[in-house]
This record gives structure tokens, C-alpha cells and sequence, in this order.
């Protein structure tokens, strides 16, 4: 029996393996460190959960409309236009059940077989296989550490064929926690506009920026970049609400029309309860949001010094999210015990073996030379493994 040829060829998410895999080891109770987590470590807001407790306790657990409730959408549009400045109307956006399956929509509803996508590279590992799925090319423009792996406007020039038809703009950046600032989003968007090709701008961890980082969308730059603009987001990282799987697009009408279309046929609606939650936390102050980040700039700024001070290790200072690319490059070729470390997977496992510490390796994100570290775990676990990997550093050989 021949099963699909397309899909045999989408790989396992390595970030969702290795966080499930740490997971395994401590129920079997083993003194894990995990660095994997793509999730914050503080809970749901209390009146989050209250907002639930009232949906349940009113009967709100029937469909809703695919796209999601209009109470919803028209929260997101006052959420764009308060945050992002930018004007939207409830039928130009969608709900989805969270930000990756926006994501996947998105390049459902955009992509014909052929068609390039272009992906700054370390990329979100997510990406490539997504845009595989919507039977597109992914396109890989690799990025320098010292231009804190930003895509120039000169790269993506170069890189643009007649098949090119979309770019992926992350910012802030997973797994690198780059920012992209003004200058940088309005040259992008020249060129995006003249050659007339969509941007995908992932902005999921916009909440968590850090310095003189700002966030902005791409979208608010002026109505000729926000026509070839879908702008994505959700709740899972700001909201603490992961498991609750709320993500949206905003975009051109006919685009959201074509994932209400592909969506109703999927999915159907989102879980109704969340959407409920979600109107709520949306209208609401952001104190929680503002005390996550002010604790995830601490652990950010002693992480890096850590990891700045060990041998044979380095990483820039990220300026959003809530990871570290740490290089490996000066570790490649060293062995530990009777094993090599030959690459960012071998590392891994040689650390997860002798220290007990989790971090993704870079080749699922396209940079062999690097390890993913999340700081979304306590400033106390964070002190320990990495003096674990400190030690591990000085074992090498």
C-alpha cells in the first residue's frame, strides 16, 4: 500500500520531540533540565480562567462560526488598531486553533504547487514543512550572527525569482529573538509591494521585547504594504495559554475568505469556550503580561552572561522572545568520552546523556552550528543547567 508520497516527507517537529521527550524523563524521575519549552512557565491569568468558568457555566459550548465569533474578531480588530495601528474589519480576519494552524491556512490558501516561499534562515522549524504541505518550495536565505540574524532587503532581492510568492517575516524572532525595527520592515516592504509578493508576518511573541527593542507590523507601515500583509497571531504566548489554541490572521478579505473556506472543511470553529476567554483577555489590562516579561528580561540577561563566560560557547543578546541561539561552532570537532561532537545533534545528545540538560539542536532550525536555549523556564533551573553545561564544557576533550 502507498501511502502519501507529500506527507512521508514531512518531518517530526525535533522542538515538540525533545520537550516531550525531557517530559518522559522526569516522570521516570530523572533530574531533568529542559531548554526546549516553547511555552511561558506562568500560569493562565486568574480572570482568563474566570472568563472560561462563565462560558461554561452559560451553555456557551456550541459551534460557532468557522471563522470564529464576530465578539471575537471585532476584539482582535480593536486589538490591531490600539497595539498595531492598523485598521481592520471583522471579515478580514480569522480565527484559527492557535497560531501554527493560521500559519498553515495561510500557505493553504495562498500557495499553487511550485510556488517559493521565502525563509530567513534560522528559521521556525515549523515553516518549511508547512509551506511543503501547500505543495510549496521553501526558499532558504541564510542569515549572519553579527547582523543578529536579520534577512537584508539585498539578500531577498537576490534570492526572488518569477516563482516567489511570499516572504516570512518573524519578528520578534523564534529561534534567534531577533527585532526587526522600522527602517529594516519599510525596506522590505518596498520590495515585497514591487515585485508584489505576500508577507507572512509571524507575530506570536510580539508581546516580549526587550532594551530598546519595539515591535511593529509590518501592516501599519501604509495600506500598499498591508494589502499583500497577513499578519498572524494569537494567545498562547502573551496569555500564558498554550494549551488553549487560539491564533488569528488578519489580512486581504479574499484571502480570509479562502481559509474560512478550507477551515470550515478542516477544523470547523475553534474550541467556543477559549474563544470566549480570549474576547475577554484581549479588553483587558496587561499587568500579567507586563510582570512575565520584566521576569523573562532577568533570566534573558543572566543567561546570556552565563553562556558568554563558559568555554568554547557564545551567543548575542536577543532582543524579543524568549530564546538564546547559543554557537557551538568552537565545541564542533571535540568529543566527549568516546563520542564526537560533530554537529548540534551530537551535542545534544551528549549533554542530555552525561548532564541531564535539553536544548534543540540548530539543524532543526537550519543552523548546525547552534543550540536552542528557552529562558520560559525559572531563573533557578536556568542557574543549573547551566552550570551542568558548563561542566559538560569542561569534560571535553
Amino acid at each position: 500500500m502507498i501511502l502519501s508520497r507529500k506527507n512521508l516527507s514531512i518531518s517530526e517537529s525535533l522542538t515538540l520531540a525533545i520537550d516531550a521527550k525531557a517530559k518522559r524523563m522526569k516522570a521516570e524521575g530523572e533530574d531533568v533540565i529542559g531548554f526546549g519549552a516553547g511555552e511561558p512557565d506562568f500560569p493562565t491569568p486568574q480572570f482568563v480562567l474566570e472568563a472560561a468558568k462563565h462560558a461554561l457555566n452559560n451553555g456557551m459550548t456550541r459551534y460557532t462560526p468557522s471563522s470564529g465569533t464576530l465578539e471575537l474578531r471585532e476584539a482582535i480588530c480593536r486589538k490591531l488598531k490600539r497595539d498595531n495601528n492598523i485598521n481592520y474589519a471583522p471579515d478580514e480576519i480569522i480565527v484559527s486553533n492557535g497560531a501554527k494552524h493560521s500559519l498553515y491556512n495561510v500557505f493553504q490558501a495562498i500557495l499553487n504547487p511550485g510556488d517559493e516561499v521565502l525563509i530567513p534562515q534560522p528559521y521556525w522549524l515549523s515553516y518549511p514543512e508547512m509551506v511543503k504541505m501547500a505543495d510549496g518550495m521553501p526558499v532558504f536565505i541564510e542569515t549572519k550572527e553579527e547582523n543578529f540574524f536579520k534577512v537584508s532587503v539585498e539578500d531577498l532581492e537576490q534570492a526572488i525569482t518569477p516563482k516567489t510568492k511570499a516572504i516570512i517575516i518573524n519578528s520578534p524572532n523564534n529561534p534567534n529573538g531577533c527585532v526587526y525595527n522600522e527602517k529594516e520592515l519599510a525596506e522590505i516592504a518596498e520590495l515585497a509591494v514591487k515585485k508584489e509578493i505576500f508577507i507572512v508576518s509571524d507575530e506570536i511573541y510580539e508581546e516580549m521585547v526587550y532594551d530598546d527593542a519595539e515591535h511593529i507590523s509590518i501592516a501599519s507601515l501604509n495600506e500598499d504594504i498591508k494589502g499583500f500583509t497577513l499578519t498572524v497571531n494569537g494567545m498562547s504566548k502573551a496569555y500564558a495559554m498554550t494549551g488553549w489554541r487560539i491564533g488569528y490572521t488578519a489580512g486581504p478579505k479574499e484571502v480570509i475568505k479562502i481559509m474560512n473556506n478550507i477551515q470550515s472543511h478542516s477544523t470547523s470553529n475553534p474550541n467556543s469556550i477559549a474563544q470566549y476567554a480570549s474576547t475577554v483577555a484581549l479588553d483587558a489590562p496587561k499587568n500579567e503580561i507586563k510582570e512575565m516579561i520584566q521576569e523573562f528580561d532577568k533570566r534573558r540577561l543572566y543567561m546570556v552572561d552565563k553562556i558568554n563566560s563558559i568555554p568554547y560557547l557564545s551567543c548575542k543578546r536577543p532582543k524579543g522572545a524568549f530564546y538564546v541561539m547559543m554557537n557551538i561552532s568552537k565545541a564542533i570537532g571535540k568529543r566527549w568520552g568516546n563520542k564526537e561532537i560533530n554537529g548540534s545533534l551530537s551535542f545534544a545528545d551528549a549533554l542530555l546523556e552525561s548532564k541531564k540538560v535539553t536544548v534543540v539542536p540548530g539543524i532543526a532550525f537550519g543552523a548546525d552550528s547552534y543550540v536552542r536555549l528557552s529562558y520560559a523556564v525559572s531563573l533557578d533551573k536556568i542557574q543549573k543547567g547551566l552550570d551542568r553545561i558548563h561542566q559538560f564544557m569542561n569534560e571535553l576533550e
